[in-house]
């Protein structure tokens, strides 16, 4: 793959801002004509309720594209392109793109090569964009924007500019990993954790049952959880009211203290360690919300479930052989397998190499890599 010389120039010509159907078609068009672009995604989960992506980002070796989600109410030229087997999709932690651009345009991304993930393959000590832009191409990223409201319009210009730096030196990078990786023949475990990443995992709620993990971490008394189940409601309606995160309306750790205090007034809001901006907008229903769980039946705590014995003794060995193995391997321990392997085989360990070679159908080079000492590990017999 030739690169065009601006790539690395201080002089990039400026990205092309798609917002009408137009636009989008004909760079469907334009994208279908190259067999690898690099994606991005920019989304506004620090600034919104509920998340959804606000811009998706293309290079070619010829142009930056920014596409901007908020201004189409119809995305589906791209879909064709995400789902083209003939198209490698070059991304930077894929995981969380892939999420979003399911969740909130259906799209199924097959063939794809992610940068990060071949660099902790490779045994890199920093895997961050912005340390591999560094280290191989000598720039320096701007990281003021990390944290930028991306659903804001207009998006400034500064704002673009970063957004299409995040994809525009991603084919180079992903040819220099290639060669590392064919070169260390690694390549195959690359390709095969490439395909895990295209069946992203779906992400497990963690704020839904906070009163509950609050009541075991703080030893809360009936009453408490009971009160902290209520301002967990009601913090979930005020971020939906106000179109916020969670955690901008008010803090686990706050919410904690509120409904172990139990105050009766704004007072004891500011008390318990509110600002006066939460009080003014929050307190009411914050207030309703500790009187509500004053009054309301006791909320029971589910049983703890106890592991079974076989399954945490499998997965304490396994744990141990993969650090072993990761250790002289200078990965870390994901890498040699990954979680949703190490769980699954401990729960249900294989009867013979065949199941194995099945349960881990999707890794062929890990299987044949590792299969039999996993095996032994768990105690199976050929």
């Amino acid at each position: 793959m030739m690169y065009n010389a601006l790539m690395f120039s201080e002089h990039i010509p400026a990205p092309h801002w798609i917002a009408t159907p137009f636009a989008l078609q004909n760079l469907a068009e334009e994208l279908t004509r190259w067999p690898r672009l690099a994606v991005d995604t920019e989304s506004n989960g620090l600034h919104a309720y509920r998340e959804r992506v606000c811009l998706i980002q293309f290079s070619t070796p010829e142009a930056d594209y920014l596409v901007d989600p908020l201004a189409l109410e119809d995305l589906s030229p791209l879909a064709l392109v995400f789902a083209n087997p003939k198209i490698e999709k070059v991304f930077h932690a894929a995981e969380y793109d892939l999420l979003g651009l399911k969740r909130d345009f259906g799209f199924q991304v097959v063939n794809l090569f992610d940068t990060m993930q071949s660099a902790r393959i490779l045994g890199y000590p920093q895997v961050g964009l912005d340390a591999l832009l560094g280290q191989k191409f000598g720039l320096k990223v701007d990281k003021r924007f990390q944290k930028a409201n991306w659903g804001q319009r207009p998006l400034p210009a500064d704002l673009m500019n970063y957004a299409r730096l995040d994809t525009h030196y991603l084919l180079a990078l992903r040819d220099l990993l290639e060669a590392e990786l064919q070169k260390r023949d690694l390549f195959l475990l690359a390709r095969d954790d490439f395909s895990l990443l295209a069946q992203p995992e779906e992400p497990r709620n963690g704020r839904a049952m906070l009163w509950q993990r609050a009541a075991r971490q703080y030893h809360l008394t009936p009453r408490q959880r009971t009160i902290l189940s209520a301002l967990a409601q009601a913090r979930e309606e005020l971020a939906h009211r106000y179109d916020r995160p969670v955690f901008k309306i008010i803090r686990d750790d706050l919410l904690v203290e509120l409904a172990c205090q139990s105050p009766h007034d704004k007072r004891g809001l500011f008390n318990a360690g509110l600002t006066s901006r939460q009080v003014e907008y929050f307190g009411a229903e914050l207030l309703q919300a500790i009187h509500k769980g004053r009054e309301m039946t006791i909320v029971q705590m589910p049983p703890a479930v106890q592991p079974d014995p076989l399954f945490s003794n499998r997965l304490r060995a396994l744990g141990a052989w993969r650090k072993k193995i990761a250790r002289k391997m200078g990965v870390d321990s994901d890498v040699v397998l990954p979680r949703r392997y190490l769980e699954g085989l401990a729960q249900n360990p294989p009867h013979d190499l065949a199941a194995l070679a099945e349960m881990m159908r999707l890794s062929p080079w890990r299987f044949h890599r590792f299969g039999e000492e996993i095996l032994s590990v768990l105690g199976v017999g050929r």
